[in-house]
């Protein structure tokens, strides 16, 4: 893999990028733009292609925490924070539409939001978006982590979390770390039961979404809701 400064100036990320658009450059260019420079032995090229691979891609990177970031050799703290604020951004960009319109009128952008936030988690994490009575975006919140196998969910504190910040509905959502998004018979069993709690209050579970490894499944769209 060539050395930055042996590619031709045409052919360097940022004069790529600004002659013919970031869709121009490869997953690994665009990486090396954010790393800058790469280690003793090591270019920048090889340092994005690692930390790639590292992280199982680029969904895995943006999904990635700080504690992934720091156990991969060349990302110290400045490109961490570099690259954790990309990441926040681009969390941020999902959100906002979600918040001031009903998350009907975009559902992809809801997978979206979701697969950047649980995808590519070493750990099972069950998390609720929680959605005032116009289906628009209150917050999404983290509420359980488990084992790589499984989580421990109580609905009791889904409940409590409900009416703490007066929603009206809200959506459920966790990831499958092996992966694969086709949900198990535990979660179907585990959404009607969050679904007769929150009947309760009066709050509706609108739908559950399985995150895996670039996909997400919506329970809902299969009829399992």
């Amino acid at each position: 893999m060539p050395l930055l400064k042996d590619l031709p100036v045409d052919q360097r990320p940022r004069e790529k990028l600004l002659a013919r658009g970031p869709a121009a450059l490869a997953d690994r260019e665009l990486l090396a733009l954010l790393l800058r420079t790469g280690l003793a032995g090591e270019g920048v090229f090889e340092l994005a292609q690692r930390v790639l691979a590292g992280c199982g891609g680029v969904a895995g990177l943006l999904a990635a925490t700080p504690e992934t970031l720091s156990r991969i050799k060349g990302l110290g703290p400045a490109k961490r924070a570099e690259l954790l604020a990309v990441m926040e951004l681009a969390r941020r960009a999902l959100a906002e539409p979600m918040r001031s319109a009903p998350v009907f009128d975009a559902p992809q952008t809801v997978k979206d939001y979701v697969a950047l936030q649980l995808g590519g988690r070493e750990h099972e994490v069950f998390a609720v978006l929680f959605l005032d009575s116009q289906h628009r975006l209150i917050v999404m919140e983290e509420l359980f982590r488990g084992s790589l196998s499984q989580t421990s969910v109580y609905p009791r504190e889904v409940v409590r979390r409900a009416l703490a910040l007066n929603a009206g509905t809200l959506i459920l959502a966790h990831n499958h770390p092996s992966g694969l998004a086709e949900p198990s018979r535990a979660d179907e069993f585990l959404t009607q039961t969050l679904r007769q709690a929150l009947q309760l209050v009066d709050v509706r579970v609108l739908d559950h979404l399985v995150v895996g490894r670039g996909c997400v499944v919506s329970m809902a769209e299969r009829g399992l809701l």
